[in-house]
């Protein structure tokens, strides 16, 4: 069968399996196989089969379970570079936790050396390797062009006469991002380099992500890399382990690292001398410091075996991923708009390389952007969104490799500061500054990936990205005359008393006092994490939905139950008082206690110390957690502000209708601004005091959702402080659908209140609110009839305004109730 991976049969062989051996998968697609690939059932299963077959105990004893342990790693490390076709009397394996501490270890010894060291290192490195120059006595970074210079005799370092000091260059096989392959003789070429220099060379090749899907052969003790890290779990799935493949020729080095660890030395002496002996028989006896990960390495002779039985060989596996990465290249490269522009900006621009296995060519990697039909960069927040529901693992952001995403993205060093100092951050939402975009798309394929799991992907893009109906961005026109709206009125009061919790509906007939900070007790309490202080959320924990919080003032108290299975050891409901009671929290004794972070932003939240109140919420979520408060009133890290953006129409004449075309009859709305409103206090909220929805515009969105064959969603599942509506089911929802986007402000009764935008979303909307189950709706139609300039939009943020006259009870105490007539832009 070996021979036949870049086939349809061998796709077939795969898919085969594939059920059985990948349960995980089910309705997923994997596509982040550079980050790591799966482990298959079979492996897990003779893992478990031989820890309970065999007793394995510490390799550092003479018992006989020690000598279990003892002949088994030796014999996987054999298998490994038997793997590697590496001659155990040419190379040495040592483990390691992985790839990057397979470097830290490589360069102890550089350091460790009297004169120390310079390093070169290529610009497609990943930033483990990139780290590395910060012990170099000189460094410099070099592009494709600048290492052929060097092998052609320029020397980077003109400005040095010292030519004794070590000198160590490190490259990527295969880049991490774009999957770019880079000759693996450039370790010979750099050696030989040296040798006619007089100085001595080395050379450290990242084989990571090369190693995932293609064959590494070392045969050729010569011409390989003094040093060769790599980590098994991105080949196998499992064992999360690492190697460091040493030429025994470069070994020598090691005698200048420093630390030695328990099971390295033969001899150390502590009292009036300073003096010991390292072990010298193998390397890896003098490198391995302390007890070896065992089980670790017990699996890893399962993962080998598995690996061939399923696969076959890497030769197969390299085959079949190329085969794999052109079709998906392909088919987003001809993914265009009707004017010839494409949808994709692939990086690299060339089309992949040979296919042949001793061509660099690339890995089995597409890295790319989404662009608009108008030109625009798609924010790459806003596509893991749709991503997220529609089940595909992918990778996006810098992927950890710097120099790649420069020159990828032609970010010059000032701009990637500037970026910095304007916020960005690696993880952070503002992925898309100055007109250029921060990161990139990763498409990774590995041993189990099928056409299937391409076809459908590039289904995908096309799908939600290459429609030129839904316009992205453009420049709203005034429109004059709007139409007259029908009477509104308040439908419900909501308030979410525990962030991310279920809500409070406030009873009809109630007053609801209205505070600067929004609706009173709204998003007061959270659950923070007792291990980081991080808030929790639904989109992480949605069974947070089904946590119920009332407001009962006659006892003075937050009543919390729980709708979900009966869990044993918690009772059906708790008690939080109201009051702000400061033996109920958290002293702070500590020199500095942890703080809590909610959406980005670091507060000073109260933590309660009850074990019943926290066991509580611990044991219906499975999370460590804690109950905290934000109350309002405070300073500092005990205050946050609005983020809610104002939107282009309120800059103009309030009876002037802003309006931009989008895919939809009715659903005409500008994207929201890039002016900040004024700064509104805010509790625990995402962005603004109010959240609020117009039930004529989830009336328009349930019919497109019901005629995708959908079901229509609740008005829950926007978790909206204040539902208005019209007042009789006869009003044409088409007329008032989404006109709360044209609003400036609104009176409720007798209270003023300011709009600060449109809200983004992101799929906690698709969790339904009385089952905490997860499903594609709404988010899925929202992306396709109401994202302008790349986000996601459904209701609409505000703040109450103060009555310029105080001396009235309603200037005092403000208050909206079900019921209240709504008034749109009223004459003040």
């Amino acid at each position: 069968m070996t021979g036949y991976g870049g086939s349809a049969a061998y796709n077939s062989h795969i898919e085969g399996f594939r059920q059985t051996e990948f349960p995980m998968l089910r309705d997923e697609i994997y596509l982040d196989h550079a980050g790591t690939t799966l482990y298959a059932k079979s492996l897990v299963d003779k893992f478990a089969s031989d820890m309970t077959s065999n007793l394995f105990g510490n390799p550092h004893s003479a018992s006989f379970s020690s000598q279990t342990s003892t002949t088994r790693i030796e014999d996987v490390r054999l298998q490994v570079l038997q793997f590697f076709n590496a001659d155990p009397s040419e190379f040495d394996l040592v483990f390691v936790a992985n790839a990057t501490a397979g470097i830290k270890l490589a360069v102890e010894a550089f350091r460790g050396h009297p004169l120390g060291f310079d390093y070169l290192y290529h610009q497609a490195c990943h930033t483990s390797l990139v780290g590395v120059r910060e012990e170099a006595t000189h460094n410099q970074c070099l592009d494709n062009a600048g290492v052929d210079e060097w092998l052609g005799g320029t020397n980077p370092f003109v400005e040095l006469n010292r030519h004794d000091s070590p000198l160590l260059f490190a490259y990527p096989a295969q880049s991490n991002m774009d999957g770019a392959r880079y000759p693996l003789d450039w370790a010979n070429s750099f050696r030989k380099s040296g040798a006619s220099s007089g100085r001595p060379t080395f050379t450290l090749l990242d084989a990571t992500a090369f190693v995932a899907t293609s064959p590494l052969d070392l045969s050729n003790s010569d011409s390989a890399p003094d040093f060769t890290v790599f980590s098994f779990y991105k080949i196998f799935g499992f064992p999360d382990l690492g190697g460091l493949l040493v030429r025994r020729q470069a070994a020598p080095i090691f005698q200048s690292r420093k630390y030695f660890g328990g099971g390295t030395v033969d001899m150390v002496v502590c009292l009036k001398e300073q003096w010991h002996a390292p072990k010298a028989q193998t390397l890896h006896e003098s490198l391995e410091d302390g007890t070896l990960p065992i089980h670790s390495i017990v699996a890893l002779d399962s993962a080998l075996d598995v690996h061939r039985r399923l696969f076959k060989s890497m030769r197969d596996v390299s085959s079949h991923t190329s085969f794999l990465s052109q079709r998906l290249y392909d088919g987003l490269a001809t993914l265009k708009y009707s004017t010839g522009q494409p949808v994709c900006i692939i990086y690299p621009q060339p089309p992949l390389a040979s296919k042949e296995l001793e061509s660099p060519g690339n890995g089995p990697v597409v890295t790319f952007n989404l662009q608009n039909y108008l030109g625009g960069w798609v924010s790459l927040v806003e596509f893991e969104k749709l991503a997220v529901l529609k089940k595909f693992h992918v990778r996006t952001g810098g992927l950890c490799n710097p120099g790649g995403i420069a020159e990828a993205l032609n970010l010059a060093p000032w701009e990637m500061k500037q970026n910095f100092s304007a916020g960005f951050r690696c993880g952070t939402e503002n992925d898309i500054m100055s007109g250029k975009p921060t990161g990139v798309i990763r498409v990774s394929l590995g041993a189990m990936s099928t056409i299937s799991d391409v076809d459908r992907f590039i289904a995908f893009v096309a799908e939600f990205y290459q429609s030129e109906n839904a316009l992205e961005f453009i420049q709203p026109t005034l429109i004059p005359n709007s139409p007259a709206l029908p009477d509104i009125y308040v439908k419900s009061i909501v308030v979410f008393p525990i962030k991310s919790c279920a809500g409070f509906h406030i009873p009809a007939g109630m007053s609801w006092e209205v505070r600067p900070e929004g609706l009173a007790w709204d998003r007061e309490w959270c659950l923070v994490h007792q291990g980081t202080g991080q808030a929790l959320s639904q989109k992480r924990h949605p069974r947070m939905a089904l946590i119920r919080p009332a407001i009962d003032f006659s006892k003075g108290q937050l009543q919390v139950s729980y709708l979900g299975p009966r869990l044993r050891h918690i009772p059906p409901e708790i008690s939080v008082p109201l009051s702000s009671n400061p033996n109920l929290f958290q002293a702070n004794t500590t020199s500095k206690p942890m703080s809590s972070r909610v959406c980005g932003d670091e507060i000073s939240a109260q933590i309660y110390t009850s074990h019943e109140i926290n066991n509580f919420f611990t044991a219906i979520l499975g999370v460590p957690c804690a109950l905290a408060r934000f109350p309002p009133g405070g300073l500092g890290k005990s205050m946050r502000h609005a983020k809610a953006h104002l939107q282009k129409h309120q800059k103009v004449n309030r009876r002037s209708q802003c309006k931009i075309p989008c895919q939809f009859p009715g659903m005409d709305t500008p994207p929201d601004s890039d002016s900040e409103s004024d700064r509104q206090r805010i509790l625990l909220s995402n962005e603004s005091p109010i959240l609020a929805i117009n039930l004529s515009s989830l009336e328009i969105l349930n019919h497109h959702i019901i005629k995708q064959g959908g079901k229509a969603v609740s008005s829950e599942a926007f978790r909206a402080n204040i539902v208005v509506g019209p007042s009789t089911a006869s009003t044409e929802p088409q007329s008032f659908a989404y006109s709360e986007d044209h609003w400036s402000s609104l009176r409720i009764g007798q209270q003023d209140f300011k709009m600060l935008g449109s809200c983004r979303r992101c799929h906690m909307v698709c969790i339904d609110q009385e089952t905490a189950e997860k499903s594609e709706e709404p988010f899925v139609t929202l992306s396709k009839t109401r994202r302008f300039d790349g986000k996601v939009f459904f209701g609409t943020h505000m703040c109450h305004l103060p009555m310029p006259t105080l001396g009235t009870k309603e200037a005092q105490f403000p208050t909206i109730t079900v019921g209240d007539k709504v008034l749109v832009d009223p004459i003040q």
